[in-house]
């Protein structure tokens, strides 16, 4: 039997999760009827039907979707077997892509950001703001070596760091609410008023709606820095992290409104990449770093201390 190609099981998985071939060929930058043939030939190797092709869309048989499953986890490797050797013949990385999600200190990361890429000139940093499911998207798509945001710790395909907890805290400015704050305000009482909600940076995955009240009025923003300004205008309510309204909490310019009903969440800050597949030296040197920087990064936010570390301070890097 002639060996099929890796150019052939591309072909197939793209077929299967675009569901034709036509999508497939624009998502492989090929012609449809290179993927049509790239299909035929493997159906022709293999002696099996792969496809259903009785409906309008194209589906996998049952043939076909365990063969899927097998290609694509041997594409997966593939890919990681090319990275790895990219990688040993490149020796150290002339870059690095980081993305800091919304839920970030953003001076204490950048201050350990600082410190230990000035001790690596020839290495540049990608720095990236991302927003709710954003920073997943780059890191799940290759794009990100590494991301400082939550993630989902039941994905098999991460590793993380433990960073912190970073409390999102319901808040009002005074005046803004109708009635009195109480610990039984309810959805349907907020649901007349303006809700203001992070905007979700992600540009393909599916957006599920954190902390919102459906109801008659929004506005959305691109960071939580124009978020609590819209709140301590009086023109919204919405969940900020503690870490960035301690002084307006304390002096009134803004009140809690978490209650019963409107609890808060605490969300996990991590550095978080990918464990399936193989990361330079640099990238391995900074995860390094940042583990021995987690204790402490955890004490300062659980101290509400989210002043940069002093740079002319800085500790070795290993």
């Amino acid at each position: 039997m002639q060996r099929f190609t890796l150019h052939e099981l591309h072909c197939f998985v793209a077929v299967v999760e675009e569901g034709g071939f036509q999508a497939a060929a624009a998502v492989l930058h090929r012609s449809h009827a290179a993927v049509f043939a790239a299909l035929a030939k493997l159906e022709r190797q293999f002696g099996i039907d792969l496809l259903d092709r009785s409906g309008y869309r194209v589906r996998p048989t049952e043939a076909g979707l365990s063969l899927y499953r097998r290609a694509h986890s041997l594409l997966r490797d593939a890919e990681s077997l090319t990275l790895h050797a990219q990688q040993m013949a490149m020796g150290e990385e002339t870059e690095l892509n980081v993305v800091i999600g919304d839920l970030c200190p953003r001076s204490k990361v950048l201050g350990l950001l600082s410190r230990f890429f000035a001790e690596l000139p020839n290495t540049r940093l990608q720095l990236h703001y991302e927003a709710v499911t954003g920073p997943w998207e780059r890191l799940l798509s290759g794009e990100a070596d590494l991301i400082l945001h939550r993630i989902d710790k039941s994905d098999l395909q991460l590793e993380w760091i433990d960073l912190g907890s970073v409390p999102l805290i319901p808040v009002v400015a005074p005046g803004f609410l109708p009635f009195p704050i109480s610990d039984a305000i309810t959805p349907e009482q907020m649901r007349e008023l303006t809700q203001c909600v992070l905007r979700d940076t992600a540009q393909h995955a599916e957006r599920p709606d954190y902390y919102v009240v459906g109801g008659l009025s929004q506005c959305s923003v691109a960071d939580h820095e124009m978020k609590k300004d819209f709140i301590l205008q009086g023109m919204a309510w919405g969940h900020l992290p503690r870490f960035m309204i301690e002084e307006e909490l304390r002096d009134g310019r803004l009140l809690s409104i978490a209650g019963r009903h409107f609890p808060g969440v605490t969300e996990e800050l991590v550095a978080g990449r990918r464990r399936d597949r193989p990361h330079g030296p640099i990238a391995n040197r900074l995860w390094q770093f940042l583990e021995t920087q987690a204790l402490a990064l955890r004490r300062d936010i659980e101290a509400g201390d989210y002043r940069p570390p002093v740079t002319s301070s800085s500790a070795p890097l290993e």
